[in-house]
């Protein structure tokens, strides 16, 4: 009696891994995540340089900013001093802004910089430029008319 216990829970125990195991091919998973395992690589390195694109840009406008804000005043830092200000900035920032140039501009009316360089790389072979402008009016003194 005890046997036949033993060899219907046996045979219970093989139809129910039958049924749980039908339609699987053996080995299918790995040839799946070998396949899709790239495509998931290329995926997540493509956000990270687009992120490092966004991060880029915003260096190059606070740079430009920076070098406009210094510039723009009554009493303000020449251009040249302005540029030194601003590749000052994008050297503290952390490196997402690589190869840089700063130009600073400056007349009667109106100061303007602009920075330009290159993102920084994550995936090889990707070489995006980026280029920030900035504008101010220059701060003068007007005397009052009586």
């Amino acid at each position: 009696m005890r046997r036949r216990t033993v060899i219907r829970v046996r045979r219970a125990a093989d139809a129910v891994r039958r049924r749980l195991t039908a339609g699987r091919d053996r080995g299918a998973t790995p040839v799946e995540l070998a396949i899709a395992f790239p495509a998931i690589l290329i995926l997540t390195f493509a956000s990270i340089q687009v992120g490092a694109w966004f991060l880029a840009r915003a260096v190059a406008l606070n740079a430009a900013q920076v070098a406009v804000s210094s510039t723009r005043t009554l009493n303000g830092v020449s251009p040249e001093a302005g540029e030194g200000q601003a590749s000052d900035f994008i050297a503290d920032t952390g490196g997402w802004l690589v190869g840089w140039d700063v130009q600073v501009a400056r007349d009667d009316d109106q100061v303007t910089a602009t920075v330009t360089g290159s993102v920084v790389s994550v995936i090889p072979g990707i070489d995006w430029t980026v280029s920030q402008t900035a504008r101010g009016p220059v701060e003068r003194f007007v005397e009052e008319s009586p």
